[in-house]
């Protein structure tokens, strides 16, 4: 009979000790990007120089939404950084914004922001959602950058074009080839809530 308790205490305790070690052990892994590049558009070979830096992870089920009270598992922090230098003007024009989406796959990413801060000649970009795509190249070839607002259009309802709003997790596919820098994707299945 002893033997029978003391064996069933060891069960307890090992039961125990692996659901607080379960409890105490690192935090899940988050999807990543980051890395600056430069990049050139090959529809529009020219003396721009546009480049991308991104500091950006997941951070699931984060940002209360209607309808999604506890967030999505889309929800990103961190911070994209543009600059563009347009040669035929002389000026460089930078804004920044702050990450709302991230989804990964295996080399690849898309993530929108919302503009917190931009130069005097693109202010009214502040408060605009950006889409950006990113592909991690790694040894297959080079990385790529996509972005919005070159090719997003919409028509409103008298027939006029103009920008696109774009929702989140939105961008088209990253078709610029950077020329250098480099991008780091880390890809994370996106988690069920708990």
């Amino acid at each position: 009979m002893r033997k029978l308790i003391g064996a069933g205490a060891i069960a307890v305790t090992l039961a125990v000790l692996a659901g607080s070690s379960a409890q105490a052990g690192p935090p899940p892994r988050q999807a990543r990007v980051t890395g600056t590049a430069e990049f050139v558009l090959t529809f529009s070979p020219d003396d721009d120089i546009r480049r991308f830096t991104f500091d950006v992870r997941a951070n699931p089920y984060s940002e209360p939404k209607p309808g999604a009270e506890n967030g999505l598992p889309t929800d990103a922090t961190g911070t994209v950084k543009i600059y563009h230098w347009v040669a035929k003007d002389g000026i460089a024009v930078t804004a920044e914004a702050s990450a709302d989406c991230l989804i990964t796959n295996p080399g690849g990413a898309i993530v929108t922001a919302i503009v917190t801060r931009a130069d005097p000649l693109v202010a009214d970009w502040v408060g605009r959602r950006l889409g950006f795509s990113v592909q991690d190249g790694g040894s297959r070839g080079p990385d790529r950058a996509g972005y919005s607002w070159s090719f997003s259009g919409d028509q409103d309802e008298n027939g006029t074009w103009g920008a696109a709003r774009i929702g989140t997790c939105l961008a088209p596919a990253p078709f610029a080839p950077v020329t250098r820098g480099d991008f780091t994707v880390r890809h994370v299945d996106l988690r069920p809530e708990k």
